[in-house]
């Protein structure tokens, strides 16, 4: 009988022996693989795994299917149906047809899922598994016991470096890009570098998804589920899968490793790591990083849900309404009185541009219409508290200056028609007005609405009446109406009396505002 032990290992690592004699593996007495050449795996906290060459397989598979894994010694398998005569087990078998070094032995073999077969012939062999214990060492420490009170993902990218380099793993760059949900970047990719120590951070816009850099590297690659990858970068290793290979084998890289880093929701992210040491990254190493990628995952979604809830509350609701609700304004009446200039801006004729737009064109210019407006606002002290139709809601705090925020809502409303009037002049413009409403006044800034649904806006007669300022306004053919309390001098004002407005129990003393 030859009796094969996993040995005692520190860390993480793989042995690969050749057993010998007739392996014979069957499903309900159905044969599926008989070989004098098979082979058993030992590998850190797995069960020991057989694996039998290609032609000593004798059940039918089918092709590949879209199921691939990837372990960074192991390198990606691919996986096929085990097509029996009752029904067929889907993903039965793997193999790694392109083996890495580490599991050279078993490139080509063929493994089997444990529901695949129910009858295992080991013929004289016998395997006696044995318990791994845990892999403990700085890393596993620090991620237990401090990495959480880290407050930013570059100073845990830097520590987890750092962290790595202690355990003896031979670290030149690190890079982790996490993809996100904002209107603007496709995601952060934070890299870390051994020549200084620093993290850099950078933060690519959706057009990366295009650029041929990203078409052909390693990151598309990972996030798209296609594996990970593992090249090594010295001597006569080809670098020619990917051009960012090349670039790093010229400043000293002699390993190359990325591995997605899955999150809760099952996005995929990427975390790469590059070694310039002379062997590159041990099985150990790998290992190591391998076990604990799911907890460093984490650590980054977490990092990541703050930003993502901090950039999606500031696209739908503003930069100062966000905060305030990750501030913890997230009740039914919170909210605080305030003072300040409401501005309502309304698109004017938009059912008749529609019409003659049709909807795409309509709606591309509607976008285009709350681009302009709202960064004017937004340059202007202001925040855009909502879209309602084809109208923009904006409010100017007054704070401890009043005046200051009167002149930005006035400012701000010049500026947008003159604006308006110069996109009008580009080539392919189009001609659109709007007609705007100013007032000053005290209002309630926070949460209104049902139990399930909540608007976080402002409420109070002074956003009433700069509303129906800009109705009464876009009845006239005056762009900009104001209240009386908006202005400090009336020389650039045609005054319009006290104007009757719907819903507002007196007439409101109104000015039209020359844009000259």
């Amino acid at each position: 009988m030859n009796v094969h032990v996993k040995p005692e290992q520190d860390g993480y690592d793989i042995l690969i022996e050749q057993l010998t004699g007739t392996v014979t593996l069957r499903h309900n007495g159905v044969l599926l693989a008989q070989s004098d050449k098979a082979k058993v795996m030992y590998e850190t906290r797995l069960k020991p795994t057989i694996y039998f060459p290609p032609e000593d397989v004798t059940a039918d598979l089918s092709k590949r299917t879209e199921l691939q894994t990837f372990c960074p010694f192991k390198g990606t398998a691919i996986y096929r149906d085990l097509l029996l005569p009752d029904a067929p087990i889907k993903n039965a078998t793997w193999a790694y047809n392109e083996a890495l070094p580490e599991a050279s032995a078993i490139n080509g073999h063929i493994g089997f899922m444990p529901g695949a077969f129910t009858d295992l012939d080991l013929g004289d062999n016998e395997i006696l598994a044995r318990d791994d214990g845990n892999i403990s060492g700085p890393v596993i420490d620090w991620l237990l016991r401090e990495a959480a009170y880290l407050p930013t993902p570059e100073k845990f990218t830097a520590a987890l470096a750092d962290k790595l380099r202690e355990q003896g793993v031979y670290l030149s760059r690190m890079a982790v890009m996490v993809w996100s949900l904002h209107p603007m970047i496709a995601g952060k990719n934070f890299v870390w570098k051994k020549s200084n120590g620093e993290v850099n951070t950078f933060a690519p816009s959706y057009e990366i998804h295009d650029h041929p850099s990203y078409q052909n590297s390693p990151l598309r690659h990972v996030s798209n589920g296609m594996g990970g990858v593992r090249h090594r970068l010295g001597g006569n290793h080809p670098t020619d899968a990917f051009p960012i290979l090349e670039d790093l084998r010229k400043e000293g890289a002699t390993d190359y490793v990325a591995m997605p880093l899955r999150f809760s929701d099952g996005s995929i992210n990427v975390l790469t790591l590059t070694s310039d040491h002379l062997t590159g990254f041990s099985t150990a190493n790998l290992g190591l990083i391998f076990e604990c990628s799911a907890v460093i995952g984490r650590f980054y979604e977490v990092f990541m849900q703050r930003e993502n809830a901090q950039s999606l509350l500031e696209t739908y609701v503003g930069k100062r309404s966000g905060a305030r609700v990750l501030g913890g304004e997230i009740h039914r009446g919170d909210g605080d009185d305030i003072d300040a200039a409401i501005m309502f801006c309304d698109l004017r004729g938009s059912t008749r541009l529609e019409e003659e737009l049709g909807r795409v064109a309509y709606i591309k210019l509607l976008n285009q219409f709350f681009e302009t407006t709202s960064t004017i606002i937004h340059d202007h002290g202001g925040e855009v508290l909502k879209f309602i139709g084809d109208a923009v809601l904006a409010v100017f705090p007054a704070d401890e200056n009043p005046a200051e925020a009167r002149a930005q809502a006035l400012n701000s409303a010049r500026a947008i028609v003159a604006r308006l009037e110069e996109i009008a002049k580009e080539e392919d413009g189009h001609h659109c007005e709007c007609a705007i409403g100013i007032a000053y006044g005290g209002v309630t800034y926070g949460n209104v609405g049902s139990r399930e649904r909540l608007d976080f806006t402002v409420i109070g007669q002074a956003a009433n009446i700069a509303a129906r300022l800009g109705d009464f306004g876009k009845s006239r053919g005056h762009p900009i109406v104001v209240s009386r309390d908006i202005l400090s001098d009336k020389s650039m004002a045609s005054p319009l009396g006290a104007v009757s407005l719907h819903n507002v129990s007196k007439p409101v003393e109104s000015f039209a505002i020359s844009v000259l």
